[in-house]
């Protein structure tokens, strides 16, 4: 495949991630990101500051959602490839600012298809989230469950993209492959996020809240084992085959939904308690109820990944929250 991909969110926690490990395999990478202000733009800055190291990397700073803005770097770098992943992220958030999830995650990803129609990629790849799945309670999930219960607007509007992009791979035959993510987490993560809102708790001595009073699982996944399976499936955009009846290859379109997880679901309990281990202290845990918008769990059935892209390096717990710690004691000192 040839050697440029767009990268849009590449400031993010993770597009600058999956930027690194593009940029490491040789590929040029345009990164596009706009520093808004939802967490400490200082963060994303210094993440796109370590990407200005490889001399493959192009910063654009810029709104996703601004008319012909991606449709004129898809013109001036004709890159093979778009991984899209540029968001308005976060359940939680989703219900004090719902406006902002419309025209980051629905504008700008209507943005992006229509720079893809104007300037075809050979693939086009666009983030979800495993909170599409709502209220499904059949686990694990498969990219083949009906997932029509979204509990968030967060989730709605990601849900919603997953079906503008359908219909663009039908209309315009755009190879797409739609990701949906499950709990990543790791260094440079983002300030909003339970791992980096309970270090910074516990390091200053503070209570963390602990909602469903901590009858919760997550699929954690390592967001370094999320990059290198992002890699490895730019390389095999959808055709017409569908590789088994685990695909979840549109009838219709070179469209395919791809679950991007561990496919192995730990208590938050026990993710307290690696914490706990990586920063050598007790956490103080404040049991509350659950918050509206989230569900008891998630687990990401990882098959239709493997039979895609071979298997995956799984980063143990214990391993991926001390490099968190790691990267967070270097960090803020």
């Amino acid at each position: 495949m040839a050697k440029t991909a767009l990268v849009t969110g590449s400031a993010g926690f993770i597009g600058f991630h999956t930027a690194e490990r593009l940029l490491q395999a040789g590929v040029r990478v345009v990164g596009l990101d706009a520093m808004t202000d939802y967490y400490d733009p200082a963060l994303k800055h210094a993440r796109h500051q370590l990407l200005s190291q490889y001399p493959g990397f192009s910063a654009v700073e810029a709104r996703l959602e601004e008319p012909g803005v991606v449709a004129g770097l898809m013109a001036e770098h004709a890159p093979s490839s778009i991984v899209h992943l540029a968001a308005q992220a976060g359940v939680r958030y989703s219900i004090d600012a719902p406006r902002s999830y419309v025209e980051a995650n629905l504008v700008g990803t209507f943005e992006v298809l229509e720079a893809a129609r104007a300037h075809p990629p050979r693939h086009l790849m666009l983030a979800s989230t495993s909170s599409v799945y709502g209220a499904n309670t059949t686990m694990p999930y498969a990219e083949t469950d009906k997932a029509d219960t979204q509990m968030s607007f967060y989730a709605a509007t990601k849900k919603a993209t997953e079906a503008m992009a359908h219909s663009y791979a039908h209309l315009y035959g755009l190879p797409v492959t739609m990701f949906r993510f499950f709990t990543v987490y790791g260094p440079w993560g983002r300030p909003d996020m339970a791992l980096f809102k309970f270090v910074r708790a516990i390091e200053a001595g503070e209570a963390i809240d602990v909602y469903n009073h901590g009858d919760m699982s997550r699929d954690f996944t390592f967001v370094e084992d999320l990059a290198e399976g992002l890699m490895r499936l730019r390389d095999v955009p959808p055709g017409t085959e569908p590789v088994g009846e685990i695909d979840s290859l549109s009838p219709v379109a070179p469209f395919r939904i791809v679950n991007i997880g561990n496919s192995a679901p730990s208590r938050l309990m026990d993710f307290v308690a690696a914490i706990e281990r990586a920063l050598g202290r007790t956490a103080k845990v404040n049991l509350m109820e659950m918050q509206p918008g989230d569900v008891p769990a998630t687990w990401a059935d990882a098959s239709l990944l493997q039979a895609l892209v071979g298997a995956l390096p799984r980063t143990p717990l214990d391993e991926g929250v001390t490099r968190f710690v790691e990267w967070y004691r270097g960090y803020y000192g």
